[in-house]
């Protein structure tokens, strides 16, 4: 069912809102559960902090079960047009709870629960934050995160959770902010580290990490993984943004271009080549084939 516009303000409203070939930056949304803890409430207020301004945080308590019925959750999506979410919960059977997903046409495409077992906050580590919107250099450490296949959509789970807008070039000086996932003995632990620039007496200057928070402990608990069908088609891109593949253009491995030509076979014999006095043919001179020509051609009796 397609909704018709009334009034010009909604007509805008709708377009904003219609499928595009070049989506703009995701937008999460932070939904509290309708129990949750102290330190489930400053876990998703410290989130939000580094993913403002694209983040709507939801304040009020929401009694959702997403693993159960995800329609509020898809609800919540459509309103406030937001393509992933972070939900936070706390009980005696799961402590202390959050949960990570992505949406797929206003669906739940897949979902991951972590528990908190250590956290720190922003307000417990006293030192300068990065600014708001700063785009955050993604570190993922682990043999797991290379094997296993729930670590494997769990790592690009969190790649579009936190990568950030999508930029054609990186300054040096625009590396303020590192997060480091290590995946170790079924735990996730996530750090996050303010970049600082010393000097080091030559053009490179010294880089040192500086501990800003917030950092997790996390333990693996359920999952919900989309189908390869279903995630396929997620990742499907349309015709117009897949860029058109140029016949006999190649690169190597250092992005060289290199291009190839197809020509008809050449005649060498009656290639033209730099005149000069030295090749010139004499007039009592015959060659190979001019004899070869002659002896052949028949006789004529006068």
């Amino acid at each position: 069912r397609k909704q018709k516009a009334k009034t010009r303000r909604s007509k805008r409203f709708l377009q904003s809102r219609e499928p595009k070939l070049t989506e703009g930056q995701k937008s999460s949304m932070i939904i509290r559960g309708g129990n949750s803890s102290e330190t489930v409430s400053q876990a998703l207020k410290d989130v939000y902090a580094l993913k403002k301004p694209n983040a709507v945080l939801y304040k009020r308590k929401n009694m959702v079960r997403p693993f159960d019925d995800s329609t509020a959750l898809e609800f919540f999506s459509k309103k406030s047009d937001c393509s992933l979410f972070l939900f936070g919960s706390h009980n005696k059977k799961r402590p202390n709870n959050l949960i990570f997903g992505r949406m797929f046409d206003f669906h739940v495409l897949d979902m991951f629960e972590l528990g908190i077992e250590r956290f720190v906050s922003l307000r417990d580590v006293k030192t300068d934050t990065c600014p708001e919107g700063t785009k955050p250099l993604l570190v993922f450490a682990g043999e797991l995160f290379e094997t296993d296949r729930e670590h494997q959509r769990l790592r690009n789970l969190l790649t579009d959770f936190f990568c950030g807008p999508r930029v054609s070039a990186v300054r040096l000086a625009g590396l303020e902010h590192v997060l480091h996932f290590t995946a170790l003995e079924g735990k996730i632990y996530m750090r996050s580290y303010k970049v600082l620039l010393k000097k080091s007496g030559c053009r490179t200057p010294r880089i040192q990490l500086q501990d800003m928070g917030p950092s997790f402990d996390f333990v693996m608990r359920r999952n919900h993984m989309a189908s390869d069908d279903l995630y396929k088609t997620a990742h499907r891109q349309p015709r117009g943004v897949k860029p058109k593949k140029k016949k006999n253009i190649s690169h190597d491995a250092f992005g060289t271009r290199l291009g190839r030509l197809h020509m008809q076979k050449q005649d060498l014999d009656k290639l033209q080549t730099r005149k000069m006095k030295g090749l010139r043919k004499r007039r009592g001179e015959q060659t190979a084939e001019t004899a070869a020509a002659a002896a052949k051609a028949p006789r004529t009796d006068e």
